[in-house]
């Protein structure tokens, strides 16, 4: 099994006592997104638990207590954008405190454990082409040592909320043509600095650039991580561009503190901010409690990892 930690809220960033309450107490619940009374109980045993995919734009609180973590093989999906706080109001400040903390990891846990997602990518008279051109220089030139890849994506206003959040922001038309021609420069930059890049669930093709389809829950580095094959297939659950393998999200749509302008985790300002103040870190839910009209049924769960030798590498 591996768990994504997660791609509905920022775990690290904000509930990163309740995550390693967790650990050590062996399982958490998880509420069905759409029948929010049937509860998963999740077994965290390292036995059963191949990797986790921590998603984050601020890891800090978390950093000093990897140490916990040992027993289990991990990575990041760390954002770094180059937008203010018009568009990511409750970040830190990026240059002094996301970066050097992007680097910190990097020195505990290595480079290839950190990856670099500058995504979503959004075009406005603020953030034009020519200042992502910029931006994604400037930030490679300060990652490229502490990290092996990025991954980029463009906007998607087709989830709920995205399009009505980012109305006045005065958002340009970014068609097809223009994202290559900007895939094309990252790519550019991506390779003079040494870096892999890929894009994340995009339909576009940008492979003649060297940019290939992501696959964030990667099976692939896990196996070299772990130094053994796992047996796990694509997530069906995601969309059909998502390179993505079969993961369990361990987070909560509505919870992220973060409340960037494009996420499409977060629906309602209200809702994050009912849900947040339910947070409980010695709770097995990362909002609220059970209680008697929850149904909770022990999900199935077993590793992935093959336990026949290796003999090629």
């Amino acid at each position: 099994m591996i768990i994504s930690a997660s791609r509905r809220t920022d775990v690290p960033a904000l509930y990163s006592d309740w995550f390693f309450n967790r650990i050590n107490e062996g399982f958490l619940m998880v509420r069905n997104p759409m029948n929010i009374h049937q509860v998963s109980k999740i077994n965290l045993s390292p036995e059963i638990v191949d990797g986790i995919i921590f998603w984050t734009k601020n890891p800090i609180p978390m950093i000093k207590r990897l140490n916990e973590l040992d027993e289990y093989m991990y990575y990041f999906q760390f954002t770094i954008t180059p937008y203010g706080k018009d568009i990511e109001p409750n970040l830190p400040e990026k240059n002094e405190t996301i970066i050097s903390s992007f680097k910190e990891l990097s020195h505990i846990i290595g480079a290839d454990r950190v990856i670099w997602r500058y995504d979503p990518i959004l075009i406005n008279n603020k953030y034009s082409f020519d200042y992502h051109v910029h931006a994604f220089t400037k930030i490679s030139e300060e990652l490229h040592d502490y990290t092996r890849k990025v991954t980029i994506s463009f906007i998607d206003e087709g989830y709920r909320g995205v399009k009505s959040n980012l109305n006045d922001l005065l958002l340009h038309e970014f068609p097809s043509t223009t994202k290559i021609e900007l895939g094309s420069k990252f790519a550019e930059i991506a390779h003079s600095y040494g870096l892999e890049i890929d894009t994340c669930a995009e339909e576009i093709e940008l492979k003649k650039f060297g940019i290939e389809h992501a696959r964030c829950i990667d099976d692939r580095l896990l196996a070299k991580l772990l130094d053994c094959q796992l047996d796990i297939s694509k997530d069906k659950t995601q969309r059909l561009e998502c390179g993505c393998v079969t993961s369990v999200d361990i987070g909560m749509y509505n919870t992220c503190k973060n409340e960037c302008r494009y996420c499409y985790a977060n629906y309602s300002v209200k809702t994050v901010d009912s849900n947040y103040a339910k947070h409980n870190p010695l709770s097995p839910l990362i909002s609220g409690e059970i209680n008697e009209s929850d149904k909770i049924s022990v999900r199935d769960v077993k590793s992935c990892r093959n336990a026949q030798m290796r003999i090629f590498a």
